[in-house]
């Protein structure tokens, strides 16, 4: 909700950098063999072939709002990050190959004064 309404307070040529989640999920089906080296490396093959059959469509949706992807590939949770404006990350958010839209924020240590 709080990424939404940001969205929404954006101007429309502006661009905010996101991170989409892709896939129908296919490491559902291989939770029983990830335990072995051989079972996570068939999950991150399985997730990632799913992921970048989808990556057509995804570029067209960025194409028509003046994004781009921001890696050539997806990672082997199956994300890739890209920019667009804010109609671009509905028009994504829409689209049948994301499961969900992180907003790409900065990462930061904690305080020293919290220890």
């Amino acid at each position: 909700r709080e990424f939404s309404a940001r969205l929404e307070e954006l101007d429309p040529r502006q661009k905010i950098r996101a991170i989409l989640m892709l896939g129908p999920g296919s490491s559902r089906h291989l939770l029983g063999q990830t335990r072995s080296r051989s079972g996570r490396q068939a999950a991150v093959a399985a997730t990632r072939e799913a992921a970048e059959s989808s990556l057509p469509d995804i570029d067209q949706i960025l194409q028509r709002f003046s994004g781009k992807r921001l890696a050539p590939h997806v990672d082997a949770l199956g994300c890739i990050p890209v920019e667009a404006t804010a109609a671009g990350i509905v028009a994504l958010a829409a689209s049948k190959h994301v499961k969900a839209i992180l907003e790409d924020q900065k990462i930061s240590l904690l305080s020293s004064s919290l220890s």
